[in-house]
């Protein structure tokens, strides 16, 4: 008859056990996935919204000072800095709207989570059967041995 450790045992139980929940977590994070892709479709919605918002210009201060300014008929002065700071940020908002008609940020996080879940199954599939494999034999020679 083989002796067993306990402390073998109860690392076989514990690495069989992590196995497993890993697989859960991956299979349930990609059910929730695919729910949230062809069924509840509108589930994502807000963020593709958040994901649209342009940059801020500057100083909201000072966007409001020049609002107070047109609203008064008043003519509104500019330094060179602010019309080089206003200049810059059209740049860069042309360039953000046009980078973020590139990209759609559901489908990229989507293929995020998709890598995730996967690698979870990936990893936790072959830890809990390699785990379980090996206490099924032991208990088994166990029982051949009474």
């Amino acid at each position: 008859m083989k002796k067993q450790s306990l402390i073998r045992t109860i690392y076989l139980y514990i690495f069989a056990l992590l196995g497993l929940v890993l697989l859960i977590i991956g299979g349930v994070n990609s059910v929730n996935m695919g729910l949230k892709a062809f069924i509840f479709t509108q589930a994502e919605e807000e963020q593709r919204i958040l994901y649209k918002q342009m940059p801020v210009p500057f100083s909201l201060s000072r966007v409001e000072e020049l609002e107070k300014e047109m609203e008064t008929d008043e003519e509104v002065c500019l330094s060179e800095n602010e019309k080089t700071d206003i200049k810059n940020w059209l740049t860069d908002y042309n360039n953000w709207k046009e980078s973020r008609l590139k990209i759609d940020p559901i489908t990229a996080r989507r293929h995020r989570d998709a890598s995730l879940n996967l690698s979870l199954i990936l990893i936790g599939l072959p830890l809990y059967l390699y785990h379980w494999r090996i206490i099924k034999r032991e208990t088994r020679e166990k029982e051949e041995d009474k």
